[in-house]
């Protein structure tokens, strides 16, 4: 069942906060083995997919900064069109294949603090007006932070806990 998006600044955060409270609680579990660890039948470890929702988070901010500067910001990465995120997301993935999971995790949750705050400097308007920025589709702002945000958590969530069952029910 698909969440319904956020309408407003407190029910963003909101979900925001407790999207990221259920995953940081799985992560926090894991060791290095386990955030490592990569199933046959799967691409990518729970690090990787960590590292991926990191990324996204500090593209969100590029998008909004650019945006502000009156750039012309191309989404969802410079030289990239929406239909090739198969090769852009594996390139997130093979730079995070070097980095220990620890360092990951501690920069996760810097990202999600950077974004918190972010969310509770701006008003509903900023947040919930549509074509705010020319980059924009029909998403507003508040949409385009909760698809990098409590979505990525939520998803990502669902990952880690089906990579936990694989792991431990062999």
């Amino acid at each position: 069942m698909l969440m319904p998006a956020a309408t407003n600044k407190d029910d963003l955060i909101a979900t925001t906060c407790k999207e990221f409270d259920k995953l940081d609680l799985l992560l926090s579990a894991l060791s290095q083995e386990d955030a490592t660890w990569v199933p046959p039948e799967e691409e990518i470890s729970i690090r990787d997919l960590v590292a991926h929702r990191s990324h996204w988070i500090g593209l969100y901010f590029r998008w909004y900064e650019e945006g502000k500067a009156g750039k012309d910001v191309q989404t969802p990465a410079p030289g990239y069109k929406w239909n090739q995120l198969k090769s852009y997301n594996a390139q997130i993935y093979q730079a995070a294949s070097s980095v220990d999971w620890g360092e990951t995790l501690v920069h996760f949750r810097q990202q999600h603090q950077v974004l918190l705050a972010h969310l509770q400097a701006l008003d509903d308007a900023t947040l919930y007006t549509k074509h705010l920025f020319p980059w924009m589709n029909e998403w507003t702002l508040g949409r385009w932070a909760e698809a990098s945000g409590s979505s990525h958590y939520r998803s990502a969530a669902k990952y880690v806990r089906k990579l936990n069952k694989i792991r431990h029910n062999k």
